[in-house]
């Protein structure tokens, strides 16, 4: 282990070949040694844990977290009691119940949770996704009329709902009652329903608000089958058990970038453990049209589960994600997983040709401003969110894309740390710039019409620059210190496993090898860089590969060979293969070295 410089900028880079500042992660020495020897770790592991804030007292918890610990009353939410006590009797009655759910992964791991909750007391539930393109994002009148007219009297909405005054208005006016099961940052008023359980309501006390929306309908499963018991149902019938969904629970808690701290940790390690029994006949297939070989983790059920589920929505048909995850048909599951498959290979098409188009807009407007903003008339709505991240990478600031059609535009955004995108929404709502919108800290979504499109630009970078002002952003990477190729082991990353799943709120642990020198590279794929390097002496080596980067400084400053000698910065993972363990580095970003004396 190489301990980090003092200093601001981690080995001296001000600025990478990314044009990020390179940091120390804060953490207390005293409290990683600490951590590090209750623990048996190397001290360099401890210095991780303390730099995520974990404390000597909750070590134990944070390497072993355990929904008996962990999981929360439900009762706790607001409206909680009242919307469990409503659905319990529905059930009991053998009442027709509908449920809205988002086209996202969040929506429909949600959606599959009640379904399969609903199935396994003998009850039915009607599950509706809308069309991404058709109807956009939220409850939508029509929509919900259509499921009253269908028989429905009760509506549970989820992942969406908290802001959809005028729907949910129209649904009341014809009779149909709505529960809302949200996460996404309310207003000081609540929409006309039943009940609206949401951990970001403004009202709200609960101490979950990093909660994903499966994660809401999880504890509101748990909130009726309590009341369920209580009223005797299951004398009569086996009672379920709840904890086989955690896997739904882990990849919508994942997919939707939720912080995964307290009880959302809980819920991804358990999930997980109960994803690879492969008892969900959905995420298998997933599984196994991603070639998954391993046991699945955060990482896969993020880069190569949750894309494939999210394909229907952006590209394809709304409900095949929910469906895929909600049925008990192996046989139908491969076809849908198959089909998904497809959708994504073609989204990812689509989704280049949007990026090159934005990248164009935006390099030919001159000043970029405070956030990125692109539009267009011939973009596809289902991949402006993915596009508007890659701004976001490329140019290290919040970043929107929207799609026009039919002079309406549907925008997504994305955010960087420490600026809430989500409010920046809602203010611009409140404002009058757009029709309907709102999200999370992180990512958010609206539609407006297009000649609001400059006042609404206008408006959100003032107000995000404000933000970006107040904290003193700088693009930057985090280190957590210094490796040699030597050191990166098999048995290393096995203890760096012991930290995971990593996500937001828990950074994976980035590492600098300084002063490489590559000694072998070559591009793979469309544009990837993969290479070998080796430390000053030649002695230590390690295999390293760079994604979407042929064409840019990183990219060229690998394959360039022989060439000035390198400070790395990435994640090491393992790399099995043909029942050999090695490892792999990540590589994110370099910066050339200096030269000494």
């Amino acid at each position: 282990m190489v301990e980090p410089p003092s200093g601001e900028n981690f080995l001296g880079v001000e600025r990478s070949l990314s044009g990020k500042r390179w940091r120390v992660r804060l953490g207390d020495a005293r409290t990683g040694m600490a951590l590090a020897q209750r623990l048996g770790l190397p001290e360099i592991l401890g210095r991780v844990l303390a730099a995520r804030g974990v404390a000597l007292a909750d070590a134990d918890a944070f390497l072993e977290p355990s929904l008996r610990k962990s999981l929360p009353d439900p009762s706790h939410l607001k409206d909680m009691d009242l919307a469990a006590g409503r659905l319990a009797d529905a059930i009991r009655n053998g009442e027709a119940v509908a449920v809205f759910g988002d086209y996202d992964v969040d929506g429909a791991t949600s959606s599959a949770l009640l379904e399969r909750f609903f199935r396994s007391l003998g009850a039915a539930l009607r599950v509706y996704i809308p069309d991404r393109q058709k109807e956009g994002y939220g409850p939508n009148a029509p929509a919900l009329k259509r499921l009253y007219e269908e028989g429905a009297r009760l509506v549970v909405t989820v992942d969406c709902g908290a802001t959809a005054f005028s729907a949910l208005e129209e649904a009341a006016a014809v009779g149909l009652e709505v529960i809302v099961v949200d996460h996404h940052i309310g207003e000081p008023g609540l929409p006309k329903a039943l009940a609206v359980i949401n951990p970001n309501r403004l009202d709200e006390t609960s101490p979950h608000r990093q909660l994903a929306a499966v994660g809401v309908a999880f504890l509101l499963a748990v909130a009726v089958n309590r009341r369920l018991r209580e009223a005797g149902f299951f004398k009569e019938r086996p009672e379920p058990d709840l904890l086989q969904w955690l896997d739904l629970v882990a990849l919508g808690t994942v997919c939707d970038v939720a912080s995964l701290t307290g009880i959302n940790r809980a819920f991804v390690v358990q999930g997980l453990k109960v994803a690879a029994r492969r008892a969900n006949a959905g995420i298998a297939a997933l599984a196994d049209v991603a070639q998954l070989e391993t046991r699945a983790s955060a990482y896969h059920l993020g880069f190569q589960l949750g894309p494939r589920v999210n394909a229907g929505g952006r590209v394809g048909e709304a409900s095949l994600g929910a469906r895929l995850l909600a049925t008990e048909d192996a046989i139908e599951a491969k076809e849908i997983a198959e089909h998904l498959d497809r959708l994504n290979a073609e989204r990812k098409e689509i989704e280049a040709r949007v990026l090159e188009a934005a990248i164009a807009q935006v390099e030919a407007g001159g000043d970029i401003g405070h956030a990125v903003f692109a539009y267009g008339a011939d973009w596809h709505p289902g991949v402006v969110g993915i596009v508007a991240s890659r701004l976001k990478e490329r140019y290290g600031r919040p970043a929107f894309v929207a799609a026009i059609q039919a002079g309406e535009a549907s925008g997504s955004g994305r955010s960087v740390p420490g600026v809430d995108l989500g409010s920046a929404v809602l203010a611009a709502r409140q404002a009058g710039h757009i029709a309907k919108g709102g999200g999370h800290a992180m990512a958010a979504g609206f539609t407006a019409p297009e000649e609001s499109l400059p006042a609404l630009r206008a408006f959100l970078d003032a107000r995000l620059g404000e933000a970006l002002t107040r904290i003193g952003y700088v693009p930057s990477l985090g280190f957590d210190g210094a490796l040699a190729p030597a050191a990166a082991t098999p048995e290393f990353v096995h203890l760096l496993e012991r930290l995971s799943p990593f996500g937001a709120g828990n950074a994976e642990p980035r590492f600098a090898f300084a002063n490489a020198r590559v000694v072998f590279s070559e591009i793979v794929g469309a544009d990837h860089v993969r290479c070998t390097i080796a430390d000053g002496d030649g002695k230590g080596r390690l295999k390293g590969i760079a994604f979407r980067c042929a064409e840019t400084p990183l990219g060229r400053a690998l394959l360039e060979k022989g060439g000035v000698a390198l400070h790395l910065a990435g994640h090491l993972r393992a790399d099995n293969w043909q029942g050999r363990e090695n490892v792999q580095l990540f590589i994110e970003d370099a910066a050339p070295a200096r030269p000494e004396g």
